[in-house]
């Protein structure tokens, strides 16, 4: 049986919250070190004079209980923008209730409202729980296609041939 939950814009007063969440969630994902993020990267991002990310907050009466970031990218062969969901956390101890059912569908409806042609996300391959989550709203697995990553000195290494004659 769902609750109802309120979703709701992230402020700029909510950046620690999304923070915890942050590492909240890497931690869960067995990834504790990975979060090398701060309140000062979150706040340019989601508040800055651009933003190009964005986040909205689940509550349950006062309390933050989850949240979601997102962020639109672009199908070429759509031609229409898509949503990207980057993160999504419910507290432990929240969910099975409905809240992360709540914020999947606030961000289905603001796909829809901007004309976006699919919401999109990855999920770690032994979260059987968010798997079968996901499944059961309806999405896909798609399978045939593989996520790359070039990150740190990789990034770097190669950035930098790019200058050399």
């Amino acid at each position: 049986m769902s609750i109802p939950f309120a979703i709701a814009p992230a402020r700029e007063q909510d950046v620690e919250q999304i923070l915890a969440f942050i590492q909240d969630l890497a931690d869960y994902e067995r990834d504790s070190n990975a979060v090398v993020a701060t309140e000062t990267d979150l706040r340019e991002a989601l508040f800055g004079p651009a933003p190009t990310v964005f986040s909205v907050l689940c509550w349950q009466g006062d309390t933050a209980i989850g949240f979601a970031l997102f962020f639109f990218n672009f199908s070429t062969w759509l031609g229409r923008h898509g949503l990207y969901l980057e993160d999504l956390y419910v507290t432990p101890n929240h969910r099975g209730l409905g809240a992360g059912k709540s914020l999947l569908q606030h961000l289905a409806g603001i796909a829809v409202a901007k004309g976006c042609g699919r919401v999109e996300w990855s999920v770690l391959n032994w979260n059987q729980s968010a798997i079968e989550f996901y499944e059961a709203v309806g999405a896909k697995p798609q399978s045939e296609w593989t996520v790359y990553r070039l990150t740190g000195k990789s990034l770097s290494s190669f950035a930098r041939e790019a200058n050399k004659p």
